[in-house]
């Protein structure tokens, strides 16, 4: 898979693609990262992106031909997924981050809080957003966005650990522990130290479930719940009402 960034700030990324697992997907060559800075291709000798907006207003306005001029220098741009990091877009989600990682090449433009010419929605597939607030620039969703789909490659990280990720199966995942198994008076459940694999699965399912009605229910509306999904779901809302 090859991904294209185009920020005005390709020094934010240095450190997040020479990180922990994007960095060993790029060094497995399963996946290529490239920045570019936009403001290269600015046709003006001071190398200025934006203006004031047409009928006035506070502000200014990153002007499209910068962006588009680099754009079009990526190779094979037409044939790419392209994005536009805005807080107009859709919500990311894993299922939005799941088709994404299945691309042959993804493009990201990162926006900026106080907008871009509008005319760059004509050579765009999507806007995505990463929440109902305001950053300054679209690089930090950029990175969510890069982050959250290259995990999702084959071979980037074990299938099973994607399996019994939050949100594979619209529930958060279980309580995790690990050693010792007693820190200051908190006890690892004993059903885990018990090496019934049965037993762990049961509790380990249990929590699942009870963590996302606690936290977020709204996921459950959407989650494929087994009958014995539904029999726990009645003992989690009993204790919960008692």
């Amino acid at each position: 898979m090859r991904i294209d960034i185009l920020t005005l700030f390709p020094e934010m990324f240095t450190q997040v693609i020479n990180s922990s697992i994007i960095k060993r997907a790029i060094e497995k060559e399963i996946v290529g990262v490239f920045i570019h800075d936009f403001r290269e291709f600015a046709n003006n000798k001071h190398k200025k992106v934006d203006d004031t907006p047409y009928g006035g207003g506070a502000g200014m306005v990153i002007s499209v031909q910068p962006i588009i001029d680099c754009l079009k220098s990526i190779p094979n741009y037409e044939k790419a997924f392209k994005i536009l990091t805005s807080a107009s877009g859709v919500l990311l989600n894993q299922e939005r981050a799941v088709r994404m990682s299945q691309l042959d090449h993804l493009i990201i433009i990162c926006g900026h809080y106080e907008g871009i010419d509008e005319r760059i929605v004509n050579y765009i597939d999507m806007q995505i957003s990463i929440g109902d607030y305001i950053l300054t620039g679209g690089e930090i969703p950029a990175m969510a966005i890069i982050d959250t789909v290259i995990r999702l490659i084959p071979n980037v990280i074990s299938e099973d650990s994607i399996v019994e990720e939050s949100f594979s199966e619209n529930l958060l995942e279980y309580n995790q522990y690990t050693k010792p198994p007693v820190y200051d008076n908190y006890k690892v459940p004993d059903v885990l130290l018990s090496g019934n694999h049965e037993e762990i699965r049961k509790y380990r399912r249990a929590s699942s479930l009870e963590k996302t009605y606690l936290y977020r229910p709204d996921l459950l509306t959407k989650a494929n719940l087994t009958k014995e999904d539904l029999q726990i779901m009645q003992v989690i809302k009993k204790k919960k009402n008692n």
